[in-house]
């Protein structure tokens, strides 16, 4: 992690900036800069819906700027309140451990600094249509009785974040017209995407398609992009969900939730 700057609070007697709290979008980071483009171009759809709303970058890893960073500069510019927004798939280490940890560690060398911690952004029925989009633009529609769906994830050793990608591609599995649909990870978790196109191949698939469960290109997108390709050459592949307009009203969503929610004020300090 990197040094964070002291923190500079503002004037003594001023009041800060007027209007609602500054929305502070935080991603993992990554060494691939396909990563950090594509949350910027999510941010922007999120500005375009909501222009008055300060809406800031920030990441937990990897990339630049980072969460503490953004915190400590919003206290200097004189922010009493600011709503984090985990750009997170699902409930897993990150958001769990990594995200409170950077807010906890602002909140001490800044007092007088309010935080909530917004939910993440799955589940929501509005990722699901948005990875959907994502498979039609590749060229994958529902209704194909030959078609075998992968939906591929990141994986976590914390059980229950695997099992809402797999809850996803279950409804497909049950609901989409295709021969099947199986939950595959790149990492922490079973099956990777070789087994799910084995257990598609069995329930009678002829071709195979991949979508997303990833916000943006990295290495375990890459990682499970290439184990499709080593075992189905010609599989239709989805891009992430990037910055698809849905995926941007979610964003909103939790940002309004943690502003409405009494329960997400316990991550508020004040140590002055």
């Amino acid at each position: 992690m990197s040094h964070l700057r002291p923190c500079t609070a503002a004037p003594a007697g001023t009041t800060g900036p007027v209007g609602q709290p500054p929305l502070v979008a935080v991603a993992h980071g990554s060494r691939d800069p396909r990563s950090a483009a594509t949350v910027t171009q999510l941010l922007d759809v999120v500005r375009a819906l909501r222009p008055r709303l300060d809406v800031r970058a920030a990441f937990l890893d990897l990339s630049a700027p980072r969460l503490g960073d953004v915190l400590t500069a919003l206290r200097g510019e004189g922010h009493r309140d600011v709503v984090v927004v985990p750009l997170l798939l699902g409930s897993a280490y990150h958001a769990r451990v990594d995200v409170p940890g950077a807010v906890a560690d602002v909140q001490r060398r800044c007092p007088g600094l309010a935080v909530r911690i917004a939910g993440v952004l799955g589940p929501d029925p509005r990722l699901e249509s948005a990875a959907l989009r994502r498979l039609a633009e590749a060229g994958a529609f529902p209704g194909d009785p030959e078609l075998g769906v992968v939906l591929g994830g990141a994986g976590s050793s914390h059980p229950p974040a695997n099992a809402a990608v797999g809850a996803v591609a279950q409804r497909w599995a049950t609901g989409a017209g295709w021969a099947g649909a199986v939950s595959a990870f790149a990492a922490a978790a079973e099956p990777d995407t070789r087994g799910a196109v084995a257990a598609l191949r069995e329930a009678g698939a002829r071709r195979f398609a991949l979508a997303s469960w990833f916000l943006a290109p990295g290495l375990l997108p890459d990682r499970v992009i290439g184990q499709m390709r080593s075992v189905a050459p010609d599989a239709v592949v989805a891009a992430p969900l990037g910055n698809d307009p849905e995926v941007a009203e979610v964003v909103l969503h939790r940002y309004a939730d943690a502003l409405a929610s009494p329960a997400a004020a316990q991550y508020t300090h004040d140590a002055g």
